[in-house]
This record gives structure tokens, sequence and C-alpha cells, in this order.
């Protein structure tokens, strides 16, 4: 059983180019179901900031790195990359839990 100090989590801030919020939504609302069923995948959310709502972010949590990589290979990860930079301007960030003791 993988522990949580192997988790992975990856938080992605996109803010959507001018014009392109519907398209960048639509984008990332077609992603979901194929991120949630992945195998080592835990978690995987869009949120809406509300003081800017052309920018989103994504916050998935998958069960270690190795996950991270498989996600990273699937069509619609490779789908969305291919078109997230003429949609968003994307800062991504993954991380690993500090162990608190």
């Amino acid at each position: 059983m993988t522990t949580e100090t192997n988790a992975a989590k990856i938080v992605a801030i996109l803010t959507a180019l001018p014009g392109k919020a519907n398209e960048l939504q639509a984008l990332l609302s077609g992603m979901a179901a194929s991120c949630r069923a992945e195998p080592g995948n835990l978690r995987w959310d869009i949120w809406q900031d509300h003081s800017n709502p052309e920018r989103f972010v994504l916050d998935e949590l998958y069960i270690d790195a190795a996950a991270v990589d498989a996600h990273r290979q699937t069509p619609h990860f490779k789908d969305y990359a291919s078109k997230i930079n003429t949609l968003a301007e994307r800062t991504a960030y993954v991380v690993t839990p500090v162990n608190l003791g």
C-alpha cells in the first residue's frame, strides 16, 4: 500500500489568454473523467478564481511520482499539452508532502 509520503501533487495555475476562457474551461472539463479514471489518480479537480474568472487552478493528487509520469503519457494529457499554450499562461508545480513528524 502506498503511503501519503509517496504522494505527488500537481497544482497548476492557468490564466486564459484574452477571449479564451470558455475554450480553456471546456478543455479542462473534458479531461476530468479520463484523469480521474487513471489508476494512480486520487484527486483531479478544477477551481475557478472568484476575483478573476479567467484564472483556473488544477488540483491533482497521485499515489506517487510514477503515477504522475504515467499521467503525462496518456492521450488526454498529450492533447492538453498540445493545446494549452494557445489558450492560457500556465504555471505548474509538482510537490510532495512535508513530513511533519
